[in-house]
């Protein structure tokens, strides 16, 4: 948000900035959902509905987990909230009480352990580099547990990277977890939809059935239906944090937007043509920029399956330029380039940069050659 905020001072400026920095969709909302609001909005469907969501929200929730992830919830297993963010950060505050421990791997969405932070737990980090494939591995994993550990938060496909968890290597984690009873998981699917990997995408629990007792899975709308300004997500788990889920939201925003829930029911219902549409649309944007990074003169750009993020290794191109770190690497493109990305630092790793190719493919080719000039 803060590159976005400084792209945008220089654009008025007169500068002609490319803003790769914002994670959300160009697409417009689909038809169909806008017209269901329209509707919604006319039908007098304004006032409160339960703090959790409408029923109607919800009977579409458990049709999407059942029908997409095999999994199998009640009512009151389900909320929704103000986005999936707020689902996030409930369950940080449901589960974690001051002194705990929340395992993130990293790279990680910004979030997470300023969430952690503010349940006045402790974020541990485990890191998992571009080697690996920004995926962690249970050997990290079992060294980062301890007695105090209360909570994991998994995302697959990942913000920054696009890395996406296969279900043996969900079940190898997932083997690790069986031994620790005392620790929650939070499967962050939020990109599902936006997936091109090789095997059928399947979510935590879905892989390891044996720990859904013990994985909250959240999700929502904004991502895969265009759909970022109605800030729609949801959360499905055991009924125990489910409920103190509810408490927290009961006395901080209650039920999210009613207008909104009417169009994310005929999104999650309706015709999904329109994600496979826009999937496709970002498979051919990542399938260009990530060859066209990994061309650039100290630039190193992997395949990812999922999302809409480049997260190129830039540490070769901060040695060449004599920067600091990858904040000063990304602040140069910006005055020099015209470029607007995120320094890597700011998802826990140090000599990377997030862009996000959620924009046409001219722009994705201006952008691509004037970071060459720079850098090259």
């Amino acid at each position: 948000m803060a590159t976005n905020a400084l792209a945008r001072e220089l654009r008025s400026q007169g500068r002609p900035i490319i803003d790769l920095s914002a994670g959300e969709p160009d697409f417009d909302t689909p038809a169909h959902i806008s017209a269901a609001a329209i509707a919604a909005i006319h039908n007098g469907l304004t006032r409160y509905t339960a703090l959790e969501g409408s029923a109607e929200l919800k009977a579409a929730i458990i049709g999407k987990f059942r029908r997409e992830n095999g999994l199998e919830y009640a009512p009151d297993q389900v909320i929704a909230s103000s986005g999936a963010k707020q689902s996030c950060f409930n369950l940080a505050l449901a589960v974690l009480n001051p002194g705990d421990e929340a395992i993130i791997p990293a790279p990680y969405w910004v979030s997470y352990p300023d969430m952690v932070r503010l349940a006045d737990a402790q974020p541990v980090i485990v890191a998992a580099t571009i080697e690996d494939g920004f995926r962690i591995t249970p050997r990290a994993l079992q060294a980062a547990v301890t007695e105090r550990t209360r909570l994991l938060f998994l995302n697959s496909p990942g913000n920054p990277t696009g890395a996406t968890y296969s279900r043996a290597q969900w079940q190898a984690l997932g083997a690790v977890l069986e031994q620790y009873p005392h620790i929650i998981i939070g499967a962050d699917d939020i990109y599902e939809h936006i997936y091109w990997g090789r095997e059928p995408y399947v979510s935590f629990a879905a892989a390891c059935p044996s720990l859904m007792d013990r994985t909250v899975t959240i999700n929502g709308v904004s991502k895969c239906y265009a759909m970022t300004g109605w800030r729609i997500g949801y959360a499905a788990g055991p009924r125990p944090v489910v409920a103190a889920m509810k408490k927290l939201q009961g006395q901080s925003t209650s039920n999210p937007c009613s207008i909104s829930q009417a169009a994310s029911i005929a999104a999650l219902d309706g015709d999904q043509d329109c994600v496979r549409r826009m999937a496709q649309a970002f498979r051919e944007r990542h399938d260009y920029i990530v060859a066209a990074l990994d061309a650039i003169p100290g630039l190193r750009c992997i395949p990812a399956d999922g999302a809409f993020y480049a997260f190129p290794d830039a540490s070769e191109a901060i040695r060449r330029r004599g920067l600091a770190d990858d904040t000063a690497l990304c602040e140069l493109l910006l005055r020099e380039a015209e470029v607007a990305v995120v320094p890597g630092s700011a998802f826990g790793a140090q000599g990377y940069f997030r862009l996000s190719y959620a924009c046409g493919i001219d722009t994705l080719r201006e952008a691509v050659a004037r970071l060459h000039r720079v850098l090259a």
